[in-house]
């Protein structure tokens, strides 16, 4: 079995029983342009330290399952052109050829579960793509959600998907989908998408329980927390919806389809949006890195619980 390659950091938190949060590395290498890309990764692993809990961003470098990147690693994924971006069915071709590659949020996915973290914060989910059913372009997020028992944290599906459909697949694959604090499914950069949420919670102790609750039931997979974008940084529904419309039909004229569908979507939306969607997506990259720290941190507390002192003795 391959051994991945822990930082010190990360090392030392998981032999010591301490709260880790996986990072996904297409946000750096594919999601956001330099140097936007590194100051948001560094900002959401403080954000993480600063929330009791230790990051852990996974990618391959030169072959190697690295699970922690240094800042050197980080600022080599932001500003490197055609770095690899890898998902399941491709994992194994980059470590064995040697290159750099970026891990979308099914391969994090994988890594984390094998390197022993529950928890992992991104953006948005992968999921059906608008016309799907047609062209079977379904990201393996949904699946590897359905087998692999971590814990995401993201904004929801990504605005530029068919959210009811990819909601459909969830269900039927079994996957809890947990909207924390609102009654409405998120839609990346707006708070709604439209569409109830299918399990509401209101505390981080309750997601942490489920998570464990989970394991002790024996069922497969993970859960996913739809956490909704704060109100000061969301962009409505009625002005994000017209450029995801405008950017789709403009992929359907050109053939654009597969890995290169969702960046092509992303910078037409920003475009059409004229910067806010980058900011958007900043924001709620950081609000959820703060509640998958808390969340780490909860189920922690639950496998670790501090001994009780008896009454009437003190600790010297």
């Amino acid at each position: 079995m391959i051994s991945p390659e822990l930082n010190r950091e990360v090392g030392k938190a998981i032999a010591g029983g301490r709260p880790v949060v996986a990072l996904e590395s297409t946000v750096i290498s594919h999601g956001l342009p330099y140097p936007e890309n590194l100051q948001t990764a560094l900002a959401m692993e403080e954000i993480i330290r600063k929330s009791g809990a230790v990051p852990a961003t996974i990618a391959i470098v030169s072959g190697c399952l690295r699970v922690g990147l240094e800042a050197r690693e980080l600022e080599l994924f932001a500003s490197t052109e055609g770095i690899s971006k890898l998902s399941r069915n491709s994992l194994v071709h980059c470590l064995v050829t040697g290159g750099n590659g970026s891990l979308t949020v099914a391969a994090t996915m994988i890594v984390a579960h094998l390197s022993g973290i529950q928890v992992f914060a991104t953006g948005g989910i992968g999921g059906v793509h608008k016309g799907g059913s047609e062209t079977f372009d379904v990201s393996a997020d949904l699946h590897e959600l359905a087998k692999t028992a971590v814990s995401v944290v993201s904004a929801g599906a990504k605005a530029i998907l068919d959210i009811a459909m990819t909601l459909e697949v969830l269900e039927s694959l079994g996957v809890p989908v947990l909207v924390f604090g609102a009654d409405n499914f998120p839609a990346f950069w707006s708070r709604s998408s439209g569409i109830p949420a299918p399990l509401r919670v209101d505390s981080v102790e309750d997601i942490a329980i489920m998570h464990r609750k989970r394991n002790t039931l024996g069922l497969t997979g993970g859960q996913l927390i739809a956490n909704p974008i704060p109100e000061r940084d969301e962009i409505k529904r009625e002005i994000i919806e017209p450029a995801v419309e405008s950017a789709t039909r403009d992929a359907r004229k050109l053939g654009v389809r597969s890995k290169e569908l969702t960046p092509f979507l992303l910078q037409k939306v920003l475009e059409a949006t004229e910067g806010r969607s980058l900011r958007a997506n900043v924001a709620l990259l950081k609000n959820n890195a703060k509640l998958a720290a808390e969340i780490a941190v909860s189920i922690s507390q639950l496998e670790n619980p501090k001994p009780e002192i008896p009454m009437g003795r003190s600790i010297r």
